[in-house]
Order: structure tokens, then C-alpha cells, then sequence
């Protein structure tokens, strides 16, 4: 008797072999092969984040889908695994803790604002979507929903971000009101003053439009980290000196990122200044990271690195857009189940095996 298999299961038997890569990279040329334009495909037939994205642009309009492509990916293909062997992996275990609460997988969906510009129920079915992964969600400031009802959605634990802004006083309202809401830790982007200029049509610096604060420094800060219970995260951190200074500040964690490279032309990635950084501060505070997430594979790298968990954003909203709280839920499980294999793959059973030993940068 004959079986039929789904792509997902038919790449999971091959999945070892040299032709899975090709078959993979052939895939993602043709966007969803066998689907028809237009066509939205059953979520059992995708097989990795980067399937969802063609079909995100198919439901939203230009300006939308602008917001959410692309991404910092160019640093990853430098970074290769030196895989260890004779290591028993049956007890694998991707369980992390944070700030005193576990969760499932190292795997967080960051902060992204108004989320209805992709769906209609934006950050609730976001919040959903999280909770059936059992993902932390980090709910942005600039929500389309209160974030008492994106909380009564959620069945993680929830963060909350924000940007700084001259009214100092509306801001630590906000926080206080996320914070009894049941957001368990607070991040604050900074290195954000303005906008981006040019993808948005801002060609003069009169007419950028504000992002955080632009005049903003570390009083600023202290005064937020002293009126806050809650522990108080930097998102925006891209150096090794500004994360000394960001731990000599009572800054309770770091975020490194670049905020998608849509700010300034040609800053680093994430990826790239993130062994400095987690050297830097020298286990005193944890270190996340976010910046062009898309497989298991890549969220490894970053935890050998040393980061303790990774922010994903724009696969999260890709599924969101074209699928709903269902998408959400199915693009964080494809990672989790990646990281998985990779972890077992790579001869480690759980995040704190691994140590920098098992990659190699390669200088091309």
C-alpha cells in the first residue's frame, strides 16, 4: 500500500541528506511550490519560517509588507557549526529562564507596533498565537489593543517596551499600567531619536518623525529604573562599552540590537557585535539578541554566542499576516522544533553544554 506524505514530513525524512538543502533553497525561489498565485496553502505544508513571508506580502499592501521584509542575515552565513560526537541527546531540554519565570524555549517574540496594520485582531492574535507555542511575548507601547487585553490573551509570560519620550510621567504611567497588567519585565529601545529616512518619505531633518526622545541620557534612564518594580532591559545596545555602562546603570538586561538596520545605513549586525557584548558584561545580566532570526539554526549560533534567548519579530508577523494567531503559533513551533534538532545535532542537550568551541567564523 502506498503513503502520500505532506512536504513537511517527506523533508523530515530526508532531511539528512545533501539533497535537502538544494530542494530547500528551490523552494523558497518558487515561494510555495504547486501553490497557484495568489493561492494561500494548508499551514501542514510549510516547512520553515522563510515560507511564510512571500506569503505575508500576498495578503497585505505595499507599505505593510515594506515594514516587515528583509532583515539582517548577511552575518549568519559566516558563522559554521563544529559539530561534537558520541554525545547521548535523548534528554534534550531548551527550558530558560528568565527574570525568575521558565520558558519553553529560548525563543521570544519581540516588540512590533501596531500589529493591526497586518491583521485584524494584530497583537491579540499575536498574544494567542504565543501562548499555544508557549512563547514569551513582548508587547510593544504603540499597541493597537490595551495591554490588559493583549495580557488576558496570553498564557506566557509577557514583557513590555517602550520607547523614551520627553513627557517622562505618561511614560512611567504606561509602564505601571503594563506592569499590574502582568508584564513581568520592561525594555526600553533605545537609539531611536527619529525615524527612518527615506523608506518613509521623510527627505528633510524638519519633517523626521520622532521615535523615542531625542535629547534623552542616563538620568533620563535612572529616573525610569528607580520608579519601576519591574527588572528594566535596554533594547538598541551595539557596543561592548555601551553595555558597561548600560550594567554600571543598574540596567537589568540587554537587548543587542539594531532595530532591523532600517534606522542608519550600515550598521552592524546584531549577530556579529554579539560575543563582545555578552564578554562584556560578563554574566551579570542576561543578554538577548534579535536581528534576522529565522531558523533553528540561526538562534543556535546565537545562544553558543552566549546570548540566553532570542527575540523574533518579523517571522511572527509573517505568519500573523497570513495566518493568524494559527501562523504565529505554527512559525515559533518550526523554530522551536529546528532548534531542537540542531541543538541534538551539534552533540549538546541543552542551551548552558555550549560554549564557542562549536563554531568557526569564516573570514570570507
Amino acid at each position: 500500500m502506498s503513503r502520500h506524505f505532506s512536504r513537511r514530513q517527506a523533508l523530515a525524512r530526508i532531511g539528512s541528506l545533501p539533497a535537502a538543502t538544494l530542494l530547500l533553497r528551490a523552494q523558497r525561489k518558487q515561494q510555495i511550490i504547486g501553490e497557484p498565485p495568489g493561492r494561500i496553502p494548508p499551514l501542514d505544508e510549510l516547512v520553515n519560517s522563510l515560507e511564510f513571508e512571500p506569503l505575508a506580502q500576498r495578503k497585505l499592501d505595499d507599505a505593510a509588507f515594506n515594514a516587515i521584509s528583509g532583515g539582517n542575515r548577511s552575518g549568519f552565513d559566516r558563522i559554521v557549526f563544529r559539530p561534537r560526537l558520541m554525545v547521548n541527546t535523548q534528554n534534550l531540554d531548551l527550558t530558560t529562564e528568565l527574570f525568575g519565570e521558565a520558558t519553553f524555549t529560548p525563543i521570544l517574540i519581540g516588540p512590533a507596533s501596531h500589529q493591526n496594520r497586518f491583521h485584524p485582531e494584530g497583537e491579540l492574535a499575536m498574544a494567542r498565537g504565543a501562548s499555544e507555542a508557549q512563547a514569551a511575548m513582548v508587547v510593544a507601547d504603540r499597541s493597537d489593543h490595551p495591554v490588559e487585553r493583549i495580557a488576558a490573551e496570553a498564557g506566557g509570560p509577557l514583557w513590555y517596551q517602550a520607547y523614551p519620550e520627553s513627557d517622562a510621567h505618561s511614560l512611567l504611567s504606561r509602564i505601571h499600567q503594563a506592569v499590574e497588567a502582568g508584564c513581568k519585565a520592561v525594555c526600553i529601545t533605545v537609539g531611536t531619536p527619529y525615524g527612518q529616512v527615506g523608506s518613509n518619505g521623510y527627505p528633510r531633518l524638519s519633517a523626521l518623525p520622532p521615535m523615542g526622545n531625542p535629547a534623552f541620557d542616563w538620568n533620563y534612564i535612572d529616573r525610569i529604573r528607580r520608579s519601576v518594580t519591574a527588572p528594566l532591559l535596554l533594547k538598541g545596545v551595539m557596543s561592548a562599552e555601551e553595555a558597561k555602562t548600560a550594567v554600571k546603570n543598574g540596567i537589568k538586561g540587554i537587548v543587542v540590537s539594531n532595530h532591523g538596520g532600517g534606522f542608519v545605513h550600515g550598521l552592524a549586525e546584531p549577530i556579529t557585535v554579539l560575543p563582545e557584548i555578552v564578554d562584556a558584561v560578563g554574566g551579570r545580566v542576561p543578554v538577548l539578541v534579535d536581528g534576522g532570526f529565522r531558523r533553528g539554526s540561526d538562534v543556535l549560533k546565537a545562544l553558543i554566542f552566549g546570548a540566553k534567548a532570542v527575540l523574533i519579530s518579523r517571522p511572527a508577523l509573517w505568519g500573523l499576516a497570513a495566518y493568524g494567531a494559527e501562523g504565529v503559533r505554527t512559525v515559533v513551533e518550526l523554530m522551536q522544533t529546528e532548534l531542537a534538532r540542531d541543538l541534538a545535532m551539534v552533540g549538546a542537550v541543552n542551551p548552558q553544554a555550549l560554549s564557542r568551541d562549536f563554531v568557526k567564523i569564516s573570514r570570507r
